[in-house]
Formats: C-alpha cells, structure tokens, sequence
C-alpha cells in the first residue's frame, strides 16, 4: 500500500504526519518504507537528528517527477509505503498521485490551507478520469484547535471539496514539535500522552479507509 501524504503548501504538518504515522504501522507489526520527494529533505533531516540508534523505518529519497514514478519497484518488500509530499511543486505531486494507492491531504483550519488544497483535489480527480476511481482519497485536519468555530468552518468548506474528512485528526499540541525536532515521534516521548492516542487513531482509521471495498 503506497500512501502519499500532499499539499501543495508548506507548513502543514506532512512530514509530522508521514513520521508519526509510519512509526504507528511499524509498531502494529507492519514493515514501512518511508518516502521523501521533497528536494528539501525535511524526512532527511529528521532522520539525520535520530541518529544510528534511531528504531526507526528505513527511508530514501526520490526527489525528482521519474524517480518517483519507480516507486512501485522499491515497495515490494514493505507493507506500507509512505511518501512525504513536496509542496510548491505540482509536477512532483502529479507524479505521486499516479503512483499512490491512498492520497492524504493535511489542512489546517484557516482559509489559505483550504484554497491550496483545491489543486491537489483537482489533480486527483483528473488521474481518477483515467484509472477507475483511483486513488482514494481524503482530508486530514491537522493542528485542529479543537472545540471552536473555525474548526467546524473548515470542516463544512472541505466536504464541498468532495473528499471524505477522516474524523481522527491531529490537534495543536507541543509534543509533535518537540518529538519531531529531536527526530523522535509522540508514540516515542510520550506513548501514553493526547498526541499520541490521536495517531494510534488516525493510523487505524487510514488502514481501515485503504481496504475499505476491497
């Protein structure tokens, strides 16, 4: 199952997700390959700030629009591959959408992260023209400030969009920045913390949603 997580804007927690959710499946037992295309290097960097004695799935880098079509060579080996999405570069998430099983779209609740996503959703509905349907594809609400008007805003604003919302999501809390700087996860500093039961959570709805009609 090759997952791509895609915005075409930055800062909207890709690479917290791609890293939290790929330590999730690994602990379920699941071997992960992870996946940066961002020439960036954000997973690189992450990665490099764990360290040898980092337990963690094994990553590459293929950061350009032919690389990333190759992708299916490489994955045969793991059970899920997740690809870290660049953003501003809409050959490169063009080129990931043709290769994914599942496309992951994190928003943040504000009016600019609504708008970006609207060009990854065209992109996904023009390749599922051609493929029956395929990939699947839904919203991520990432960084929620839960229980306030703009959350329930951005929430109605998405479904016009025509994607399911996945109703786990990730919410503003200081553990991913904190884990992710040191190259860690929030399954890692605080496994028994919110952010973590969040991603324990938002694993198992994208595993459920990836086989779900099959």
């Amino acid at each position: 199952m090759i997952i791509a997580i895609l915005n075409e804007k930055g800062g909207v927690g890709k690479t917290t997700l791609a890293t939290n959710l790929a330590r999730a499946f690994q602990k379920a037992g699941q071997k992960v390959l992870l996946v940066d295309s961002d020439p960036q290097g954000s997973l690189r960097d992450w990665l490099a700030a764990a360290g040898e004695g980092g337990d963690y799935p094994p990553m590459i880098a293929m950061d350009k629009p032919a690389m990333i079509k190759d992708i299916k060579s490489v994955s045969g080996q793991h059970d899920v591959v997740i690809v870290d999405g660049c953003p501003k570069s809409i050959g490169m998430i063009a080129a990931t959408i043709t290769v994914a099983d599942v496309v992951l779209i994190p928003v943040q609740p504000s009016g600019f992260d609504l708008w970006a996503a609207n060009s990854v959703v065209d992109l996904v509905k023009q390749r599922r023209e051609l493929t029956e349907g395929r990939p699947k594809a839904a919203f991520i609400v990432s960084r929620q400030i839960t229980n306030t008007r703009l959350a329930v805003e951005s929430r109605q604003a998405l479904l016009e969009l025509g994607f399911p919302i996945l109703n786990a999501y990730t919410s503003q809390r200081i553990a991913y920045a904190q884990s992710s700087s040191n190259g860690r996860t929030v399954l890692d500093t605080e496994p028994d913390g919110v952010a973590a039961r969040e991603i324990r959570a938002l694993a198992q709805e994208v595993e459920e949603f990836a086989h779900a009609g099959r």
